[in-house]
Parts: structure tokens; C-alpha cells; sequence
């Protein structure tokens, strides 16, 4: 037993020997960067950006903060980004995460704004960075009460499916439903207010998260989503897919006593233009839902092919669409709503 215990000793000395002397080649090399913890430092940024951008929400999480504003960025008083002049009359509405938002553009370059110059009419731009497709569905109902609509564009991409099966996503915690026989429930609501990053920390990132080795080789794996992030999952991995089946149910209930046509509409992040297997998965997961919102007499429009035929890597820009690829969505949007093929 004591060789053993001695051998096991002597193992764990190695190790620990060859990652501090790798941390401190590395950071030798590097210009020594500050033992930070790396992490903490991620999330406290994040946190801080969005305070400034986004307000608490007891329903949705959190959502835009009415008047703000930043370089190529404003929210009007009902905390929409703005698109421009428009006619008086109806509005489209238009939801969804990042990709309507309009991430890495500035305000005329998103495809609302896009859409409202083709059409001539006001798109509201409600899409939020993050959301989910739950939370994406609930500020439709939200923000369609009491509103004249003409329609209800609900964009999304697969990994907003992922999203429904979690109860914080970045750090801010998010509602979720629950499936109860064939009907959603809805949870965490009211939802309390993003956690201070410092009181969410595991073990292992307060101590590997001052690691300058850590963070240099999962960065080199692409494997930081998970270390920088603050997720909580509340639900296995698919269950997303049936959750967000019945929430196009919910869509339909919501096309009905709003009275404005609802178009769901699937998009694409750049990785499905260089991962054949991860495209696969990703076209998979948005027709199922389509699938879905077809059954419910949602309109339904999918953008893969025309993007595809369109050479996809003119129009993003790092992880979203560029002001070519936003134009592109809008008269897709619009042949949609007018009936086109």
C-alpha cells in the first residue's frame, strides 16, 4: 500500500511539475500576462455589457433597455432597434435571437430594416440576443398584445432549439417550459436576475480558471463555449426538439387571436458553410421545427437553399450576417409574405 500511495505521490508531483513549468514557458513566451482569473474576467464582461444594454425582465429573463444607445446601435422608448422612417399603418413584428437583433451590424443594416425598405411599412425590431425560441415565442406574445399587426416573423437557428432546455444561458437566467402529457408549462418565472459572475464559479474555475495554459489550449480546441459560459440545463439533450414542436403550436394560437399571419423562419450560423456532419445535425433540427409550424398553419420559410446558392461566406461577417447577407433574409421575408415560392 505504501508503494502504491508513494507511486501515485510521485505521479501527481510530475504532472503538477510539467503544467507549471508549461504555464510558465508559456506566459515566458507570451510577455507574462497577469495571473488573472480568465473566466471571472470573461463573465464579469459579458455581465457588465449586458447591464448596459438590457434590463430585468420578470417574464422573458431580461430584454432591451428603452433609449439606449451605442456606436451603429439605438433602441427607441419601447426598447425596439430602430429601422428607419416608415408609413403609417399596420406593423410587421418581427422576433427572434441575435440574428434578427441584428449582431455585428448597425441599425439599417439588420434584415428588419432591410424588409422595411422593401415593403415601406414599420418592422418592429424586437429580437434579442440569446434568446431562446421559448423566449423568443413569449416576447411575440408580449409585444403583439394590443398591437395592429400585419404579421409576426419569428426567426431562429438550431441552437435556439438547445436553448429551450436550459434554465441559464451566459449568465442570465431565462423562463423554460416543462412538458406535461401534450401541453407546455411554463417555469421560473418570476425569473430572478442575473447571478453575480463571482458566486458562479465551480471549483475547478476558481483554481484552472488563473491558468494562462488552461485557457491557451481549450481556445486552440474551441472548447472555451462551456468553460467561459454560465449554463444550467434543466433538461437532457432533444428535448428542445419536442418543446419547441409544441411552441409553433403556440405560435398558431397567437396567429389566431392576433389576426396577424405568423411566418417562422429558419437561419443559419456560418459553421453549417464548413462542417458537412455539423450541417447535417443543423438542417435536421430546423426542418423538424418547420415541420411543426407547417402542421399548425404557420407560414413557414427555410433559407438554406437560397443562401447556400448565394455564396454564404460574402455575407457574414464573424459569426452573423453581414449587411449583404441581412438583404438577402429580407427579400426572402418578403417573397414569403407575399406568397412567392
Amino acid at each position: 500500500m505504501r508503494e502504491w500511495i508513494g507511486r501515485t505521490g510521485l505521479a501527481i508531483a510530475a504532472v503538477v511539475l510539467t503544467f507549471g513549468v508549461l504555464e510558465i514557458g508559456l506566459r515566458a513566451v507570451y510577455g507574462w500576462p497577469p495571473w488573472d482569473n480568465l473566466v471571472l474576467n470573461a463573465r464579469q464582461v459579458l455581465a457588465d455589457r449586458e447591464h448596459s444594454r438590457f434590463i430585468d425582465d420578470p417574464l422573458l429573463g431580461y430584454e432591451p433597455r428603452p433609449g439606449y444607445t451605442a456606436a451603429g446601435v439605438t433602441f427607441d422608448g419601447e426598447g425596439f432597434r430602430l429601422t428607419g422612417e416608415a408609413r403609417p399603418g399596420p406593423a410587421l413584428l418581427a422576433v427572434g435571437d441575435s440574428y434578427t437583433y441584428g449582431d455585428e451590424v448597425s441599425d439599417g443594416e439588420t434584415w428588419p430594416a432591410h424588409l422595411q425598405r422593401l415593403g415601406g411599412a414599420r418592422v418592429l425590431n424586437a429580437g434579442v440576443s440569446g434568446y431562446g425560441f421559448d423566449q423568443s415565442v413569449l416576447r411575440a406574445e408580449k409585444v403583439a398584445a394590443g398591437r395592429a399587426l400585419s404579421a409576426i416573423v419569428v426567426g431562429f437557428i438550431a441552437d435556439d432549439i438547445r436553448r429551450t432546455e436550459m434554465s441559464r444561458l451566459w449568465g442570465a437566467n431565462k423562463p423554460y417550459f416543462d412538458i406535461a402529457g401534450d401541453r407546455l408549462v411554463l417555469r421560473n418565472v418570476p425569473v430572478p436576475p442575473r447571478p453575480d459572475p463571482r458566486t458562479t464559479l465551480s471549483i475547478w474555475q476558481r483554481t484552472l480558471g488563473h491558468s494562462f495554459l488552461v485557457d491557451f489550449v481549450l481556445r486552440r480546441l474551441d472548447l472555451l463555449h462551456d468553460w467561459f459560459g454560465d449554463h444550467i440545463r434543466v433538461h437532457g439533450e432533444g428535448e428542445g426538439e419536442r418543446i419547441a414542436c409544441l411552441l409553433a403550436g403556440r405560435l398558431a394560437e397567437l396567429q389566431q387571436i392576433s389576426g396577424a399571419r405568423v411566418l417562422l423562419m429558419a437561419q443559419y450560423d456560418p459553421v453549417v458553410w464548413q462542417d458537412p456532419k455539423f450541417a447535417a445535425e443543423q438542417r435536421r433540427l430546423t426542418a423538424g421545427v418547420l415541420r411543426c409550424g407547417q402542421r399548425a398553419g404557420l407560414g413557414v420559410l427555410d433559407t438554406f437553399e437560397p443562401l447556400a446558392r448565394a455564396e454564404p461566406k460574402h455575407l457574414y461577417g464573424l459569426w452573423h450576417m453581414n449587411d449583404a447577407g441581412n438583404r438577402l433574409i429580407a427579400a426572402l421575408v418578403a417573397a414569403a409574405l407575399n406568397g412567392a415560392p
